[in-house]
């Protein structure tokens, strides 16, 4: 294009003058092909346009014309669609796997959904739980325990063991062990429940029922150990529901009866007690006072316990 061509501004009359001159060449095929291999292709193309435009009325300049001729050698007006892409082909496509699709991606909504609601949802609420525990409601039952705790015990050794019990609850809540953290503050309301009882030990003595059971040891056969079964009474003159631990399993039990071990000789007493009229005038044997853990015994006793026996 000449130095002219490149620096003059352009009107909008040029212009469509330049791209009319365009698709005059495009649809002249004929002219084209012959014109296409000639070494003055320029000039002749030139020359044919001003015939077809002198023939229409219509004045062109050389100066469009020859931009019309340049523009069409460098594709200036000519639209080249884009080569189809993935997407392009998809979109156009889009009403054959659009459905299926669309209902593909709904199951797995709606799977997402269940999962969510069934499983997801649950495991956050109840990690939300566990964290409030350990950081608000452990700490502050074991708090709760430890002073009503110390206001009943009567014993250094019970108000030692309290201590114990809150500081081991403080850590474990600060540890995240939510697990220990509840076997902690659950063993420190046991406690607290065993020194608010308050009741007295008695020997069983109705129709029917046993007052007392020899069993053999665990490691021998040949050793017998004596029990007295015994209850506990409240002020309101019933029965107690008291924790034992049984020894011979080390389990412990909530229970209204359970054997107390005691020597062969306190067991022959209560035998011959019982022997005359069945009926034990010296059934009472202890008080469990508030306070205190054990029940204290007028009876000699190694203290041992068991919640099962046979009839």
């Amino acid at each position: 294009m000449s130095e002219d061509v490149k620096t003059k501004p352009h009107n909008l009359d040029e212009v469509m003058l330049a791209m009319d001159v365009v698709d005059t060449l495009r649809h002249d095929a004929d002219m084209l092909a012959y014109d296409l291999a000639a070494p003055d292709r320029e000039q002749k193309l030139i020359e044919r346009l001003r015939e077809i435009y002198e023939a229409q009325g219509i004045e062109v300049p050389d100066d469009i014309l020859r931009e019309g001729v340049q523009a069409l050698d460098s594709h200036r007006f000519a639209y080249t669609p884009p080569k189809p892409s993935f997407f392009a082909k998809a979109y156009i496509h889009r009403g054959r796997w659009g459905k299926p699709l669309l209902l593909l991606l709904s199951i797995f909504g709606a799977v997402w959904v269940v999962n969510f609601a069934a499983f997801e949802m649950p495991k956050q609420a109840e990690a939300k739980k566990i964290a409030q525990a350990l950081s608000v409601d452990i700490p502050k039952a074991l708090e709760k325990g430890k002073a009503e705790g110390l206001s009943l015990a009567k014993t250094d050794e019970i108000r030692q063991r309290i201590k114990a019990i809150y500081t081991g609850g403080i850590a474990a809540a600060k540890s995240g062990e939510h697990e220990e953290a509840v076997a902690y503050r659950d063993s420190l309301d046991a406690l607290n429940a065993r020194l608010r009882q308050n009741y007295t030990l008695r020997i069983v003595s109705r129709p029917k029922e046993l007052s007392g059971v020899i069993r053999g040891a665990n490691d021998d056969p040949n050793i017998s150990n004596f029990y007295l079964i015994v209850e506990g009474i409240g002020a309101n003159g019933k029965p107690v529901s008291v924790l034992i631990t049984n020894e011979e399993n080390q389990k412990p039990d909530r229970v209204k009866k359970w054997g107390v071990r005691v020597p062969k000789t306190e067991f022959d007493k209560v035998v011959a007690d019982k022997r005359d009229d069945q009926i034990i005038q010296k059934s009472l044997i202890g008080y469990k006072k508030i306070g205190y853990l054990d029940p204290e015994y007028k009876i000699e006793t190694s203290g041992g316990t068991i919640v099962e026996w046979g009839q």
